[in-house]
């Protein structure tokens, strides 16, 4: 494998609305916020309001409803991940700003941040929260799950790059799929990406996601990611984007020689952890940096 950026299949232009808003310029800069605040943020905004609350009259009667529109509004709404997000306001400048960001934070890896720049994160998350798509914060994604922040994404896999062959990653697992985001990344900077998540509601979620981008290199299973894969080991990198009180023996035992897993570990206090294996039995670790994931489950839901 080169170093040379691989594409999607199609163009993002094709899938993303490059059109900045008009006012975009005279919006003020979001800040970080957890991912608890910006759902209870997102929420109280959506909260409708009768025209004495919000202190505004109606700009016009109502239409007229013909019967073909009364047939249209009858139809059931869609679900959120059949909702096309593609016309968001957002443009690449605003994920070229991001980026901008992760790499002032510390992270230099040119091949990791090409990637961060040309996946649209705001595709992979709720049509109300596609305007934070690109603030350096963790965000809900449903079923008590987030999409990690930008800067921890971009950094962890600038760990599992920089390793004895100066940054080639054949195959890889990742550990918790959520709405596949993360999956979009490691597709640009692995040759092979096997994701596994244990619940089904969000399984079936980044699969749809995925879809539109045409990725071909990315395998979603459905599972107990704390067993791994083993049929289809060994990787060269393994990422875990849920914290256990330790990293299961199973996924050490998967790694290549040479292969570097990082994971967060710990309950209350996590930290950033880098797992090298240099033999059949023998592994090091090294603790990085503090961090804080969602925890880490046996099973499927």
């Amino acid at each position: 494998m080169t170093d040379k950026a691989k594409r999607f299949p199609l163009q993002l232009s094709s899938v993303v609305d490059k059109k900045p808003s008009a006012d975009r310029s005279n919006r003020s800069v979001a800040t970080p916020q957890t991912a608890t605040k910006n759902a209870a943020w997102e929420n109280s905004r959506s909260t409708p309001r009768s025209g004495s609350e919000s202190g505004a009259a109606p700009a016009s009667s109502p239409p007229k409803k013909t019967p073909a529109a009364s047939q249209q509004m009858a139809r059931p709404s869609r679900t959120a991940s059949h909702v096309d997000r593609s016309s968001s306001m957002v443009s690449e400048g605003v994920r070229k700003a991001m980026v901008a960001r992760v790499a002032k934070q510390g992270v230099c890896d040119a091949k990791v941040l090409a990637a961060m720049e040309t996946v649209p994160r705001h595709m992979f998350m709720e049509p109300g929260l596609s305007s934070q798509a690109y603030i350096d914060a963790s965000l809900p994604i449903g079923h008590h799950q987030t999409i990690s922040q930008p800067y921890i994404v971009a950094r962890m896999i600038e760990i599992m790059r920089d390793n004895q062959q100066g940054g080639v990653l054949n195959k890889v697992l990742e550990i918790g799929t959520g709405c596949g985001y993360q999956a979009a990344v490691l597709s640009l900077v692995a040759k092979e990406v096997y994701s596994i998540e244990r619940i089904k509601p969000l399984h079936e979620l980044a699969r749809n996601n995925l879809r539109p981008l045409r990725i071909a290199n990315v395998r979603l299973h459905y599972g107990d990611g704390m067993l791994g894969l083993p049929q289809v080991a060994p990787f060269d990198g393994i990422i875990l984007a849920a914290a256990g009180l330790e990293v299961p023996q199973a996924l050490l035992d998967q790694m290549t020689i040479g292969g570097r897993l990082v994971a967060p570990v710990g309950s209350r206090h996590q930290v950033l952890q880098l797992i090298q294996r240099i033999s059949k039995f023998d592994w090091t670790s090294t603790t990085l940096e503090d961090c804080h994931f969602v925890p880490l489950r046996a099973g499927t839901v």
